[in-house]
């Protein structure tokens, strides 16, 4: 298949489901005791809603979403740290767009641009570097964030300044990264994953192989797994297959973009401007070693951390907000108290409703909102 609605095959997709439906009779799973399966990827999760593959699934298999959103992993120290930095008169703060609305402690970026602090919306960090070109008298940060998907930009951007001597950019480095947190989710007592679908953009930089450890060393399946409808559904398909066959392999669904090996030259560039940090504080999943980047001390003069005073204060959140216990599959976004009632997209409590990745942003879009809420009451009453 080469064309997009080819992955959108309605005829494809029902067969895939009755091959899915077979396999899941052939493992004896019940709606009662469902295998759980993990898509790391807010990308998955919002194809998973949007086309309504969970509610196409047999009832055995029950879909756990992971924390594979960087925005909503975002501990609200570091958005407070961001705000600061763009209220600073000298500088002009740039991001991407899903970042502006995470709320902080005190206002989000969003509100601290309507407060008066010059802070952008660009698309790369090219063009924040461009914006530094254009305005020498100003300091330019750009908030880089992601997991090792847009690592690969913001490091050859910094390359690229280096070579165009260019002295007022810098990065407020929040680059994430996915193995340990793969490692810390297995290593959770209250976790209990029987196969996950990995993310596809970060396989496209990484390759297969740093995936090893799951299928070696903790025994669950792993599929890499692309974002269309069909693509979803034959990694489902080939993680039961390896249930079935009592195998524990990584295998690569998204075959047509993630090579083996990975993006050498991606790679290298990350390699060269970053280094692993210590460990990173992480929304909802506390502190993990080596989780996150920082720049290494050759390109210091590009690090906003380094350039200007940060707070750094970790900040909890509302107790009210469980964005925490969604993150880490204890419970589903409409199981929150909040959720759909004092946390919407237009007055966001946490940042799984505001990001395009977040699973609260795709339960309430995709989902059927008073079913949702009226489950949770009942829920409730059931507890009493």
């Amino acid at each position: 298949m080469k064309y997009v609605d080819e992955f959108r095959d309605p005829v494809k997709a029902k067969w895939l489901n009755q091959e899915i439906s077979t396999l899941i009779d052939q493992l004896g799973v019940t709606e009662q005791n469902p295998l759980q399966l993990m898509e790391f990827c807010g990308g998955h999760t919002h194809t998973i809603f949007r086309y309504g593959i969970g509610q196409m699934l047999p009832k055995g298999i029950e879909l756990v979403h992971g924390p594979g959103c960087p925005v909503c992993v975002l501990p609200m120290g570091r958005v407070d740290d961001c705000v600061a930095l763009a209220e600073l008169p000298e500088v002009i703060f740039t991001t991407f767009g899903d970042a502006m609305r995470v709320p902080g402690s005190r206002k989000s970026l969003l509100q601290a641009k309507a407060d008066g602090a010059d802070v952008r919306m660009v698309y790369s960090p090219l063009d924040a570097l461009a914006l530094a070109k254009k305005n020498p008298q100003r300091e330019v940060i750009f908030f880089a964030l992601g997991f090792e998907t847009t690592m690969p930009s913001t490091a050859l951007t910094v390359l690229q300044a280096e070579s165009e001597h260019v002295t007022n950019f810098s990065l407020f480095c929040n680059h994430i990264t996915t193995v340990p947190t793969i490692k810390a989710i297995l290593d959770s007592p209250d976790m209990q994953i029987d196969g996950f679908l990995a993310p596809g953009h970060v396989s496209m930089v990484v390759g297969e192989r740093p995936f090893d450890f799951v299928a070696r060393h903790y025994g669950k399946p792993i599929v890499i797994t692309g974002f269309e409808p069909l693509d979803i559904l034959q990694a489902i398909w080939m993680l039961l297959k390896q249930l079935h066959e009592k195998r524990t392999d990584v295998e690569n669904q998204y075959a047509r973009i993630v090579s083996p090996g990975g993006n050498e030259p991606g790679l290298e560039a990350i390699s060269k401007v970053f280094e692993l940090r210590e460990y990173f504080e992480w929304r909802g999943l506390g502190s993990i070693d080596h989780s996150g980047i920082k720049m290494r001390d050759a390109y210091a003069a590009y690090d906003a951390e380094r350039k200007f005073a940060v707070p750094n204060i970790k900040i909890a959140d509302p107790k009210s907000c469980q964005c925490g216990e969604v993150l880490k599959g204890v419970i589903r976004p409409w199981e929150c108290k909040v959720f759909g009632t004092s946390c919407t997209p237009e007055t966001p409590m946490g940042a799984l409703m505001v990001s395009s990745e977040g699973a609260c942003a795709a339960y309430y879009n995709f989902g059927d909102l008073d079913e949702l809420i009226q489950r949770r009451q009942s829920d409730k009453v059931l507890d009493v």
